[in-house]
């Protein structure tokens, strides 16, 4: 049985970046708005192995599918108060 977190938290550990709540909130920021013609995964600001973790995700429907649609979210804001 497979009990990893697949939460927001160990998606950016899983994607190698520092991953603490303040840590978050600033890659967030630094980030958002993310244009609207673009996938997250075409984002320009990910690694290339970064990049194809998150094809990966949605092409093998992964456990990650669902943090990842909420950073997706959360960068596609104008603000952390939506």
């Amino acid at each position: 049985m497979d009990t990893t977190r697949h939460d927001l938290k160990a998606l950016f550990a899983q994607l190698g970046l520092p991953h603490d709540a303040e840590d978050i909130a600033t890659f967030i920021d630094q980030h958002r708005p993310l244009d609207p013609a673009l996938t997250l995964a075409e984002a320009p600001f990910w690694q290339p192995a970064q990049r194809e973790f998150l094809l990966e995700t949605f092409a093998d429907d992964s456990d990650w599918v669902e943090a990842v649609d909420k950073l997706d979210a959360m960068l596609r804001h104008r603000d952390r108060h939506g």
